[in-house]
């Protein structure tokens, strides 16, 4: 395959259909993350910056609050560049400790707080993560990980601490029986806001240099093994401004963004958090998924600003009291993380009268590399043009030097200032996915061509499950441990509500008897709740290839001709 030096004036058809504002390319940020915030807060500093639980934190108060875990974290003389875990969903904390840690110089890991142990303890130490963040109900589980790791502080946050007044007392009255709300902290570790007491408001900037690595994002992958993405400061930010780009009439300072999406996945992180670092505006917080909840906040906060996943769109439009709620001050919309479905997309943008716009993006490209026009010419089923700065191709897959022409299938690739330095400590499954520039993403594609692109297949066995993205693998291993289970093998199967969701081939062990619930009861006590198996089926035997490798293409088809007989 030719380098972008090689054929400089190749042929982009997607710009023709870029609407009128969009640039036609876009240089790279030239600011650091702290920068960039630095900025908007000089700015806007009396402008609400998040919208938490109806406390509102306008952009001084956060900068303040960013200032003193930077002079706090600095303090713990842990070496620059060391990184900083963050077990914590989306609140005020989480935002804090993000960018106090990447100011003080500091590379963050997003953890999902819905990881087990197990699932908790290999990605801190693969991240060679020496600090925390963590909630006081997940206390007892990191100091039970903390001989198992290389942590080195351990700092306890309480998701109330940032509640208005009286719904703090509420939520205390509340959880006072309630165990895991109130723990005794061991000695040696400190409370979030005893961290950030008596610090200095100021904090003096550390020059942190733009392909510094600010975030190990974790991913499947599109090699199967769950690793971490190491993405910079110029990453993130040309993501973001790549993004913004895309919406004509976004309004630097002035929009409302609701966070649904967690801030742990590469999604929320870019469309929600760094574009408030980035662009100002107010960040509605959401902490956890309730439907209920997300809708009287739609209702209450007015935002003009919707990323999520289609499986939360279908879980909106078909809610039973929907026209109590009012949406319409909902602009724009945009759906990544899975195919959306265009009644979905009509239906909701009915109901909103905003936009509802399909996207595309992997975590090693920060993550979003396609999307349709706004308002211009979109196509169904499409994930639409590559964003300003961006390269796109499909590629011969036995081939990939060979670029295919349009309308025939091969494998996406592509090339921009968002795509990761790299795997954290994977030289060899780096060099498997980046080729001369070049990000391989494993999916099966196709370009019309007017240059929209369509993604018709998954070289990967990576499963998109109501948006995340779940490495069959990692269920396989925990069904072997069952000392009942012969053999197992996981696929995703169509779902309309998830996109997909997880169903399970075993073989049991000869004389051994199981019921479906028993193992699906063994995997929750091994696995985040998104990665059990819906669905299990049991067979006598699953389908091989002549080298004894089990097909799992043959597993989708024969479920794909059940449905259909």
């Amino acid at each position: 395959m030719s380098t972008a030096g090689e054929q400089p004036s190749r042929e982009k058809p997607w710009l023709k259909f870029y609407e009128p504002g969009v640039p036609k390319d876009l240089e790279p940020a030239g600011k650091t993350l702290p920068r960039y915030f630095r900025e908007t807060l000089a700015r806007h500093p009396e402008a609400t910056a998040l919208s938490f639980m109806g406390r509102k934190l306008s952009f001084r108060e956060l900068g303040i609050q960013i200032n003193r875990f930077s002079n706090a974290l600095a303090g713990t003389g842990l070496p620059e560049g060391a990184k900083i875990a963050l077990h914590l969903p989306n609140c005020p904390q989480f935002v804090i400790a993000y960018g106090g840690a990447l100011q003080a110089g500091y590379t963050v890991v997003p953890c999902n707080p819905l990881y087990v142990e197990r699932e908790l303890e290999h990605q801190l130490n693969d991240s060679d993560s020496e600090a925390i963040v963590t909630l006081t109900r997940f206390y007892p589980l990191i100091k039970r990980l903390e001989k198992k790791t290389g942590l080195k502080k351990i700092i306890v946050a309480n998701i109330k601490d940032y509640f208005p007044p009286f719904l703090r007392f509420l939520y205390t009255l509340a959880r006072e029986k309630k165990e895991g709300d109130r723990v005794a902290l061991a000695p040696e570790d400190i409370s979030f806001e005893d961290f950030l007491s008596g610090r200095p408001d100021h904090f003096q900037e550390v020059e942190t240099a733009l392909d510094a690595p600010a975030c190990l994002l974790y991913t499947g992958g599109t090699t199967g093994t769950s690793k971490g993405a190491v993405l910079n400061h110029r990453n993130l930010a040309t993501n973001v401004l790549q993004t913004v780009s895309f919406l004509p009439d976004f309004k630097a300072g002035e929009e409302k963004g609701i966070a649904v999406l967690p801030f742990f996945h590469s999604y929320g992180l870019t469309t929600c958090l760094n574009m408030l670092f980035i662009k100002g505006g107010t960040l509605v917080l959401v902490p956890r998924f309730d439907l209920k909840m997300i809708l009287k906040l739609i209702d209450r906060e007015k935002p003009t600003l919707f990323p999520g996943v289609p499986t939360l769109y279908v879980a909106l439009i078909n809610y039973p009291d929907l026209n109590k709620y009012d949406m319409s001050s909902i602009r724009v919309c945009n759906s990544g993380a899975a195919p959306l479905p265009v009644e979905v997309q009509t239906r909701f943008e009915a109901v909103t009268g905003g936009r509802l716009i399909e996207g595309y993006g992997l975590t090693e490209a920060s993550p979003v590399t396609h999307s349709n026009p706004v308002y211009g010419t979109r196509k169904a089923g499409s994930i639409g043009l590559p964003l300003p700065a961006t390269d796109a191709r499909v590629v011969d897959l036995d081939d990939p030097e060979r670029e295919m022409p349009p309308g025939e299938r091969g494998e996406l690739v592509v090339k921009g200032p968002q795509v990761m330095a790299g795997y954290y400590n994977q030289p060899e499954e780096t060099g498997q996915v980046l080729r001369e520039g070049w990000l391989h993403t494993g999916d099966i594609a196709v370009m019309d061509e007017d240059g929209f692109f369509y993604i018709v297949d998954r070289l990967k066995d990576l499963v998109i499950a109501g948006g995340y993205n779940i490495v069959p693998r990692e269920i396989e291993e925990v069904l072997f441990s069952h000392d009942k289970v012969q053999e197992a093998a996981v696929t995703g199967v169509p779902d309309p509500y998830r996109g997909e969701t997880i169903k399970a081939f075993v073989v049991l062990r000869e004389g051994e008897k199981m019921t479906e619930q028993e193992l699906i009861d063994f995997c929750k006590e091994n696995l985040a709740a998104y990665k059990v198996p819906k669905r299990v089926e049991f067979r006598s035997e699953l389908p091989k290839s002549m080298v004894g490798k089990v097909l799992r293409r043959a597993l989708i088809e024969e479920e794909e001709a059940h449905k259909e007989g």
